[in-house]
């Protein structure tokens, strides 16, 4: 007798698709010889199975070095304490439904040291009992910068007690720069790679969330 399998962790509402895969990434037979040796380099030197998304982002590859070397000094080269980048960037990933995003940084996060009932509970938001208290406020600025497209006084003052202004800069790059990625990866309907499917479906984080909490967060005003 099969064990049942425990339903995939999701937002409410579902994660944001397309009817079909608009832009699909370019095949590995038409890239470049630049192309393909930029991949390559991307591969050894951040050791991140992406191959679809670098496939997405090779259609221009003026954008793409750019794209590189302005992500890179966020994530992996950032300054923030890079379990405080990986909760912003799954907390974004989760608000704009963003499969590709979450998929990809669940298992980002926990290799950058997230234990897995800390994914889970990212989907209950700054609330749920057990983070420390940057933490919910870090949360707690995702969500007004997805839900107002500005962080209030109130969390601004809670967040300069942690951050110095250099990393608050930081901060709100990061957030900025991960909710417009949102939108490309969920607008071209990008799946996300092979490896990482299964990655994301072996993490031991689904069946330590509490989908009905997670639900309770700002659903009033995000609930298309």
């Amino acid at each position: 007798m099969s064990k049942p399998t425990v339903p995939e962790l999701s937002p409410p509402g579902g994660w944001r698709v397309p009817t079909g895969e608009r832009l699909p990434p370019l095949a590995p037979e038409r890239a470049t010889t630049t192309q393909r040796l930029l991949i390559g380099v991307i591969k050894k030197v951040g050791k991140l199975d992406a191959a679809n998304l670098w496939g997405l982002l090779s259609h221009n590859m003026r954008l793409m070095r750019g794209f590189l070397f302005f992500s890179s000094r966020m994530m992996p080269l950032g300054e923030l304490e890079r379990r405080d980048t990986e909760l912003a960037i799954l907390r974004v990933g989760w608000n704009c439904r963003a499969r590709y995003e979450w998929g990809q940084h669940v298992d980002i996060g926990m290799r950058a040291g997230l234990k897995a009932e800390e994914v889970a509970r990212i989907a209950e938001g700054p609330e749920a009992p057990g983070w420390l208290p940057h933490q919910a406020v870090l949360l707690r600025a995702c969500d007004e910068f997805h839900h107002d497209r500005m962080v209030s006084d109130s969390t601004w003052a809670l967040l300069a007690e942690r951050y110095s202004e250099r990393l608050l800069l930081e901060l709100l790059m990061l957030i900025g720069f991960y909710e417009g990625l949102a939108g490309v990866l969920n607008s071209t309907g990008l799946p996300l790679d092979n490896a990482l499917e299964k990655i994301l479906a072996n993490a031991p984080i689904h069946s330590l969330a509490r989908p009905a909490v997670a639900a309770t967060h700002w659903t009033k005003k995000d609930s298309t």
